[in-house]
């Protein structure tokens, strides 16, 4: 496995590489509107956990098991993997799902694994006793902690990619 560096070269180069599969997935894509509404509400309860545990998490500062993290390590990257299938189902291509989920696949552990060696890193044993689950951090949802998290950004990514498909599969009526 690289090293903790490694990975956050590559985890850091993921945001790159999902425009450029954006941007593969729209070419082949082949969505009608029936696949576009579908997709749309699987990926929309993606969104909603994403933005859920971003209520709950102070990034990179501290540890929580509040929320979605109370049965989830990762409830970002499980969001943005409901997402994935949602776009997927929109698109209405076979080619197109195998495209998600390699990049979902390889993207999301990368980032895991970065992530992991980032917080191991700075919060020591007490990351390996949230991921145990003997620290119990909880706290009340905040749309405070939503902004700061910069959710919106992946909120306009959601939207964009669903509006894209949306005019394709108008297009092609």
């Amino acid at each position: 496995m690289p090293d903790s560096h490694v990975l956050a070269r590559l985890a850091r180069f993921r945001v790159f590489l999902g425009f450029v599969f954006g941007a593969l997935v729209w070419w082949w894509s082949t969505p009608t509107p029936q696949s576009v509404c579908v997709g749309a509400a699987v990926a929309t309860i993606g969104e909603a956990m994403r933005v859920w545990a971003a209520g709950h998490l102070h990034k990179s500062r501290e540890v929580t098991a509040s929320g979605p993290y109370r049965w989830f390590p990762h409830p970002l990257y499980l969001g943005s993997s409901v997402i994935g299938v949602g776009l997927a189902i929109a698109a209405g291509s076979g080619v197109v799902a195998l495209l998600i989920g390699l990049y979902l696949v390889v993207a999301l552990t990368i980032a895991a694994r970065s992530e992991e060696a980032h917080l191991r890193r700075r919060f020591g044993d007490r990351y390996d006793r949230y991921r145990s689950g003997e620290v119990d951090t909880t706290r009340r949802f905040s749309w405070a902690r939503v902004s700061a998290n910069h959710e919106h950004r992946a909120l306009i990514g959601f939207l964009l990619a669903v509006g894209l498909l949306a005019l394709k599969a108008a297009r092609n009526v």
